[in-house]
């Protein structure tokens, strides 16, 4: 089974996108409705966080686990995979982890996240004028820069005294909780978008970024109000192709996968607005869960 997490509904576009590319597979979504949002916390809170999901969405079956949530990609997942995984492949406590013989068999597992596929598209088109919107903890992490920088890096399109990209970052620190509150269309969320984005028009920027899972929820007023000079892909469909390419690679792991169609919903705090903004997403009826872990 594939885990998709997020902090809270904005994974949900990961899903659907990924549904559409691997519908064969079984999938578990848990959003973390209860501590909504990730964007403020400490890193330490947001690895804390992100690891409890984790634990839960093994524990329930899970192979593959993708982060779908970009603060927790930035400032969760290289703990996560150097320090956490490893145990978890080892199904012992990391606290024994060094101790552990070489015999010990591992799982197989793995966890990856939702910056990286996005920054290697990006890295590609050429743009020299790039822009991001994303929570506080997403921009203040700087990953993109980072990520774009590496990437351009590998494709030796530049050099470390090169790189002379221009990544104009905002942070929209508002955007996530009017999508959870249902707030999709009302004027007062078009208004504060265009506040967001005013700066990054100032700036020329080329390309934009979506850097937070919610975001594709209000593309099409994005697209509008940067206009078509602007290119701003889906985060979610690059997403999806990557995971796409990630399974063909990894044989070993993708053969493992349950392929039955199925896909099951779970939250930490479930309200109407997550099941109506879900719904609306999916087109159909959804039975949600609420868990405790």
């Amino acid at each position: 089974m594939i885990g998709i997490f997020d902090s809270g509904l904005g994974g949900l576009t990961v899903l659907k996108e990924i549904r559409k590319v691997l519908p064969a597979y079984d999938y578990m979504y848990l959003g973390d409705t209860l501590h909504l949002p990730y964007g403020n916390r400490s890193d330490e809170a947001i690895f804390e966080l992100s690891r409890r999901a984790c634990d839960y969405l093994f524990s329930q079956g899970c192979k593959l686990i993708i982060i779908a949530c970009n603060t927790a990609s930035a400032k969760a997942l290289r703990k996560l995979q150097q320090e956490y995984l490893p145990a978890v492949n080892l199904q012992i406590s990391p606290l024994l982890l060094r101790q552990a013989q070489d015999s010990v068999e591992m799982t197989n597992k793995n966890i990856l996240g939702v910056v990286r596929p996005v920054a290697e598209k990006i890295a590609k088109l050429g743009y020299e004028k790039i822009g991001m919107i994303g929570t506080k903890g997403t921009v203040n992490s700087n990953i993109y820069v980072l990520e774009l920088k590496e990437q351009m890096i590998k494709e030796q399109r530049s050099s470390e005294a090169e790189f002379k990209i221009s990544v104009e970052q905002q942070a929209t620190p508002l955007l996530v909780p009017l999508i959870e509150e249902g707030w999709l269309n009302e004027p007062e969320t078009e208004s504060i978008l265009s506040k967001y984005l005013k700066p990054l028009q100032e700036k020329g920027v080329q390309c934009l970024i979506l850097g937070c899972t919610h975001y594709p929820l209000l593309i099409k007023k994005i697209k509008k109000i940067l206009g078509p000079s602007c290119y701003v892909p889906n985060p979610s469909e690059i997403v999806a192709e990557s995971l796409k390419d990630y399974l063909i690679k990894h044989s070993e792991l993708e053969k493992k996968l349950p392929k039955n169609g199925r896909v099951s919903y779970f939250v930490t705090d479930l309200n109407d607005n997550f099941r109506q903004v879900a719904e609306a997403l999916f087109g159909e009826k959804i039975k949600i869960t609420k868990v405790k872990y």
